[in-house]
C-alpha cells in the first residue's frame, strides 16, 4: 500500500502541473479586452461622421479613427499569447488599412464588429449583468449623474451642455441608438469616453451601470407597447432572446436584419424597459444551441474550420449541457439521442465531410430539440418527475462512491487497523463540505461552465479508475489466505502508515467529490420554488436505500473469508475501473478535449461507461487487456511460490 501512497503523491503532482500549465492560467486583463472592444464600438458607430463616398468630411473626426485603429493594433499586440491572436492582429490591421484608404462605412463597421466578436470569443469577458438590470434605479441613477449633461430626456440639451466640446451625445438619435447595443452602453459608463467630457463612473458597482444602460438605451425607442405584443405572440423573436447575454450584445441594427426595422425598434423599446421578461423564458428553450449551430454551419462553408468546431462545441457545452439534467430526469433516452447527435456534427466537422453532410446532421437536430423543449416545459415538470428524478440521480451518482467506500472500511475491518478508519471518513465527510462549499460558489458567486463541470468529471474519473485498477490487482494478489497471512506477518505493519493512510483519505474524497460535483449541478438545474420539498424526499428515499445497501455490504463482509473478500472486492475494483475510464474518456470528449469518432448503431449504457464512439471503448479494451495481464502476473506469482 506504500506504493499507492507515492502513486497518489505522483498522480496529484502531475494534475497540478497541468493545472499550471493551462491556457487558463495566460488569460488576459479583463479591463484590457474591454477597452478594445470598446474602441472597435467607438469606430464601427462614429466612422460615417468621418468618411462619406470616400471622401473625409470631419478631419479631427477621421484622425481619432485612425488613432483608435492604431491604438487597437497596439493594444492585440500585447494580449496574451493564444492561437488566436494572430489572427486578431491580422484583422486589426486590414481595419486599420481600410480606414486609412477611406473605406465605406459599411466595409469599416463590419470589419470592426467581426473584430470586436472575434476578440471575445479568443479572450472571454463577461457580456451580461447576472440578474435582469432595474430600470427605475436606472433613472434615478441617470438622474443624479448624467442629466445635467445629456438632459433629461436623453436628448443632450441638459443645463451644462451648452459648455462642453464635444457636445454631449444625444440618446434619442434613433441611427446612432440602433447601432449600440447595451453592453457598448455599460462599456463606455464604466470607462468613461477620452477627448470629451463624458467621466468614468468605476467606482459605481457594477450592476448600477447596467441599471444605467439599461434605462439610457431605451430613450430613443418609444413603442413598447407594440414591441410587447410581438413578443408575446411570436416565438421566433423570443428564441432570439435567450438570455441576458443576448439582450445585452444585441444591436437594435443587427436584430433589425433578421426581423425588420420597425419590429426591432419596438422588441427593443419593450425589452430594454422591461429586461426582467427575459428571465421569464423557458428554461428549456434551445435556442442558443440553435443559433451556434447555425452559426458553425456558416463558419463551416466559409471554410473557417476550427471556428466551425468551436462554435459546434459552443452549441453543446453553453446552449445544451446546462438543460442535460432536467431532460435526464424526465426521458433519458431523448438526452442520449441528443448527445449522439451532436457528437455526430463535431465528428463530421473534425473529419472535414462534405458541407451538405454536416447541414444534414444538423438539421436532424432541430426535430429532438422541439422534443426536448416539450419535455422541458414547466408544464411538464410534474411533482412525480421531480421526486424520481431526484431519487434516480441520487442513487446513481452515490451508488459508485458508495461502492469503494464500503469496500474501503471492510478492508480496514478485516486488517484490524481502526486507528486508520478516521483518514476514509474524513475523505468522504470532507467531500461533502466541499461539495457544499461549491453548491455555495455555484449558486451566489461563480458560473461552473460546461467545459468546466465536464473536465471536472473526466480527470475526476480517470484517475479514480487509475488507482482503483491499482488496488484491484494488489487485491487480487492477497486473495488467498495464505498470501494475505504472509502479507500481514512481513509488511502490514509499514503497509499502512501515514503516507498509506493519507492516500485512503485521497481515494475517498475523490471518488466522494466527484459523484457529489454532478449531484449539486443536476440538483440546481431541477430545482425550483414549487417541488424543493419534493426533490428533498426524493433525495431522502435514496440516501435511505443507499444507506441500507451500506450496511448489508458491511454486515455481510465480516462474515466472508479472506480469500473471497479479497477476490470479490477485487473484481469491484477491476469493473469499476472499466466504468470510470469508459466515463472519463467521454467526459473529455464532451468538454472538446478528445476528438469524437462514434458508432452510430452501438448502444449506450452510461451506467456501465459504455459510450457509442470510438476512443472510450478503444481506452476500456486497453484498461481490459493490462487486467488480464495483472491477472495473469499474479497467478503465475501464486504458482511459483505455491
Amino acid at each position: 500500500m506504500r506504493q499507492c501512497a507515492r502513486i497518489y503523491s505522483i498522480l496529484l503532482s502531475v494534475l497540478a502541473l497541468a493545472a499550471i500549465c493551462s491556457p487558463i492560467s495566460a488569460q488576459a486583463k479583463e479591463g484590457d479586452v474591454e477597452t478594445l472592444w470598446r474602441l472597435l464600438d467607438y469606430i464601427a458607430v462614429d466612422y460615417p461622421g468621418a468618411v462619406d463616398k470616400g471622401k473625409v468630411i470631419n478631419e479631427a473626426e477621421f484622425s481619432e479613427m485612425a488613432e483608435f485603429s492604431g491604438t487597437v493594433v497596439d493594444g492585440l499586440a500585447k494580449l496574451p499569447l493564444k492561437s488566436g491572436r494572430a489572427g486578431l492582429i491580422a484583422k486589426g490591421n486590414e481595419l486599420n488599412t481600410a480606414i486609412d484608404n477611406k473605406a465605406s462605412p459599411e466595409v469599416v463597421a463590419r470589419q470592426a464588429r467581426l473584430l470586436a466578436t472575434e476578440l471575445l470569443r479568443s479572450y472571454p469577458v463577461p457580456l451580461a449583468p447576472k440578474t435582469a438590470p432595474n430600470v427605475q434605479t436606472g433613472k434615478q441613477l441617470y438622474a443624479q449623474n448624467c442629466a445635467s449633461c445629456h438632459g433629461m430626456s436623453g436628448n443632450g440639451q441638459g443645463p451644462d451642455a451648452g459648455q462642453l466640446n464635444p457636445a454631449p451625445i444625444a440618446f434619442t438619435d434613433v441611427e446612432r441608438a440602433r447601432e449600440r447595443s447595451l453592453f457598448a452602453l455599460y462599456q463606455v459608463i464604466g470607462q468613461g469616453l477620452d477627448g470629451t467630457a463624458m467621466q468614468s463612473f468605476a467606482d459605481l458597482p457594477a450592476r448600477d451601470r447596467w441599471d444605467m444602460a439599461a434605462y439610457t438605451g431605451s430613450f430613443a425607442f418609444k413603442e413598447a407597447s407594440k414591441g410587447q405584443k410581438l413578443w408575446e405572440t411570436d416565438a421566433a423573436i423570443r428564441a432570439l432572446f435567450p438570455d441576458l447575454s443576448a439582450l445585452a450584445s444585441m444591436t437594435p441594427a443587427n436584430l433589425g436584419k433578421q426581423i425588420g426595422p420597425e419590429k426591432a425598434d419596438a422588441v427593443t423599446a419593450y425589452l430594454r424597459a422591461n429586461p426582467e421578461v427575459i428571465g421569464t423564458a423557458s428554461t428549456g428553450s434551445l435556442a442558443l444551441s440553435r443559433t451556434k449551430l447555425k452559426e458553425s454551419l456558416a463558419a463551416y462553408q466559409a471554410g473557417r474550420k476550427d471556428e466551425a468546431e468551436s462554435l459546434a462545441l459552443s452549441a453543446y457545452l453553453d446552449g445544451f449541457e446546462p438543460l442535460e439534467p432536467g431532460l435526464a430526469a424526465r426521458d433519458p433516452s431523448l438526452l442520449k439521442a441528443i448527445e449522439l447527435a451532436m457528437a455526430h456534427v463535431r465528428a463530421a466537422i473534425g473529419d472535414s465531410l462534405p458541407v451538405a453532410e454536416v447541414e444534414s446532421r444538423i438539421s436532424a437536430l432541430d426535430g429532438l430539440f422541439l422534443e426536448a423543449e416539450a419535455a422541458l416545459d414547466a408544464d411538464q415538470a410534474s411533482q412525480a418527475s421531480a421526486f424520481v428524478g431526484a431519487f434516480t440521480i441520487l442513487l446513481r451518482e452515490g451508488l459508485e462512491a458508495l461502492l469503494i467506500v464500503v469496500a474501503m472500511i471492510a478492508f480496514l475491518r478485516k486488517a484490524e487497523r481502526p486507528e486508520v478508519m478516521p483518514y476514509v471518513h474524513g475523505g468522504w465527510i470532507g467531500a461533502l463540505l466541499v461539495g457544499g462549499a461549491t453548491w455555495f460558489a455555484a449558486t451566489y458567486l461563480i458560473g461552473i461552465s460546461g467545459a468546466s463541470r465536464e473536465l471536472t468529471e473526466g480527470f475526476g474519473s480517470l484517475f479514480a479508475a487509475v488507482i482503483l485498477l491499482f488496488v484491484g490487482l494488489w487485491m487480487h494478489g492477497k486473495s488467498r489466505a495464505d498470501e494475505w497471512q504472509r502479507y500481514i506477518r512481513k509488511t502490514m505493519s509499514k503497509a499502512l502508515s501515514r503516507g498509506s493512510a493519507w492516500f485512503l483519505f485521497g481515494l475517498a474524497f475523490i471518488v466522494v467529490y466527484r459523484e457529489v460535483f454532478e449531484t449539486i449541478l443536476f440538483f440546481a438545474a431541477l430545482w425550483t420554488a414549487d417541488n424543493g420539498m419534493t426533490i428533498l424526499a426524493g433525495s431522502g428515499a435514496a440516501i435511505l436505500l443507499l444507506s441500507v445497501i451500506a450496511w448489508a455490504m458491511l454486515r455481510y463482509s465480516r462474515k466472508l473469508p479472506i480469500g473471497k473478500f479479497f477476490a470479490y472486492s477485487s473484481a469491484l475494483m477491476i469493473v469499476l475501473t472499466v466504468i470510470l475510464t469508459g466515463k472519463g474518456i467521454a467526459a473529455l470528449q464532451e468538454a472538446g478535449l478528445m476528438s469524437v469518432t462514434p458508432l452510430p448503431d452501438f448502444p449506450q449504457i452510461a451506467m456501465l461507461g459504455i459510450f457509442p464512439a470510438v476512443q472510450p471503448l478503444i481506452a476500456q479494451v486497453l484498461v481490459i487487456a493490462i487486467i488480464a495481464a495483472g491477472y495473469w502476473y499474479n497467478v503465475r506469482l501464486k504458482n511459483m511460490q505455491g
